[in-house]
């Protein structure tokens, strides 16, 4: 294990408070740059832009925001900022509109009081935790699912009448609703070894599970399955299959972190299902696929809270991030490679993706709040490689290396020499006679 730093940085304010899944990089404005989007318990909702240290727009919500999302929510091709609180409500943010509104005013630095105000706002059940806007059932729409405190999780879609265009007449309909054994921190989406995406919900104890989504709209439309059912209290589908993973004997109340669809950088591979990764908070990094076989197990000695995927390399395939409460963060490769990286300070929250930083493109990133009131992002987190390397490895990858060594005298294959020739170039007195 290696260790690394990174020090392109940028400082963004921020005074509020924060729950972890609170935080999320996307595309809120639909301009293909990503932003960042940070709501507080006070029913803030913050969006930054760029590298500029004040919010690029505020909105307001009711309630405690407990987690926040951008994503095509109501399948009509356009990123919408969603917003849920802890009691309940939800509120849509249709941030491009309010954008073009305000640009073709005369006024176009200052948003309207309207333009504020969230386009869409729901009620659902109470004590939400955690959030995912994905396609669950493979049939190509977007669905939200939320986790609760109460160990539930319910999934919903956007419906809507076919001639409306905008969301006044729309809303989100019930689809399942499943009970779990343990407490739910993580959701996620992973390739099934049939190709078809998996449900996934984190279990305590380094555990899984895999939630069945077996509805369809007729079914939802005969059972008059909608948004009152979930709060009347009726029983809730048993449709789960739990996993636990082999290896090390965990403490079963352990919480875990859950992070599928790990990319393998390769479209035929991800024919035979995805991979996803399990992170603990008593250090525990387990890489697996959708066959449940064990791909790597990694022990650290930090308590981890958070767990994310970022290519750092840019060949396609995605490495795991880890990060623990006193900034101590993980990067693992498919091959068990492993670097660290210490942000020097506790963390609050923390996310990893792409964000527009600087140059007008996405770069892969490092998201951490703080405890002072400040957001610091890593826009450059960039390795040329995973794996531990050394001055000759790189060297004998030159073509004109072996071409030099001849020149010199010295057989490449003498590894003595060469070892011998390199220390001497790097550490000999700069004084005296010195060959060219």
């Amino acid at each position: 294990m290696r260790s690394l730093s990174f020090v392109q940085r940028v400082s963004l304010d921020f005074t509020g408070t924060v729950f972890p899944h609170a935080i999320c990089l996307g595309d809120a404005d639909n301009d293909s740059l990503n932003e960042l989007v940070v709501g507080d318990t006070s029913g803030k909702l913050y969006i930054y832009k760029n590298d500029e240290s004040k919010p690029w727009m505020t909105r307001s919500c009711v309630g405690m925001l407990t987690c926040v999302g951008v994503g095509d929510l109501c399948n009509k091709g356009k990123n919408l900022v969603v917003a849920v609180g802890a009691e309940g409500w939800l509120h849509l943010f249709d941030i491009s509109a309010a954008v073009a509104k305000a640009e073709s005013s005369s006024q176009s630095e200052v948003l309207f009081w309207d333009e504020q105000r969230p386009c869409f706002t729901q009620h659902i059940p109470a004590n939400t935790k955690v959030m995912l806007i994905s396609d669950i059932d493979g049939d190509g729409r977007s669905e939200l699912v939320v986790g609760y405190t109460d160990r539930v999780v319910r999934a919903f879609r956007w419906e809507e009448p076919p001639d409306l265009s905008d969301l006044s007449g729309g809303q989100l309909v019930l689809l399942k609703k499943w009970l779990l054994e343990g407490q739910v921190d993580s959701l996620s989406v992973n390739p099934g070894p049939e190709g078809l995406p998996e449900l996934m919900v984190s279990q305590p104890g380094c555990g899984y599970a895999i939630l069945l989504c077996s509805w369809t709209q007729e079914d939802a439309a005969e059972h008059g399955e909608d948004i009152s059912t979930a709060s009347t209290g009726e029983g809730p589908s048993r449709d789960v299959l739990l996993h636990l993973t082999t290896g090390r004997i965990h403490n079963k109340n352990v919480s875990t972190h859950l992070i599928g669809s790990v990319s393998r950088g390769s479209k035929v591979d991800d024919t035979n299902g995805g991979l996803f990764a399990l992170c603990t908070l008593d250090g525990t990094l387990k890489l697996m696929d959708s066959s449940e076989q064990l791909l790597w197990s990694v022990q650290v000695d930090h308590q981890l809270f958070a767990l994310q995927k970022l290519d750092v390399t840019g060949d396609g395939r995605e490495e795991v991030v880890a990060c623990a409460w006193d900034g101590q963060t993980y990067i693992i490769d498919h091959n068990r490679n492993v670097v660290r990286f210490q942000f020097d300070e506790n963390v609050n929250a923390f996310c990893a993706g792409q964000y527009a930083c600087k140059g007008g493109r996405n770069n892969p990133c490092l998201v951490y709040l703080s405890f002072n009131h400040k957001i610091y992002i890593y826009w450059q987190v960039v390795l040329e490689r995973m794996e531990p390397s050394s001055l000759q490895r790189v060297l004998e990858e030159k073509p004109e290396y072996t071409t030099l060594l001849h020149k010199l005298g010295i057989d490449p294959a003498d590894a003595g020499a060469v070892r011998k020739l390199i220390g001497d170039l790097l550490y000999r007195d700069s004084g005296g006679d010195q060959t060219e």
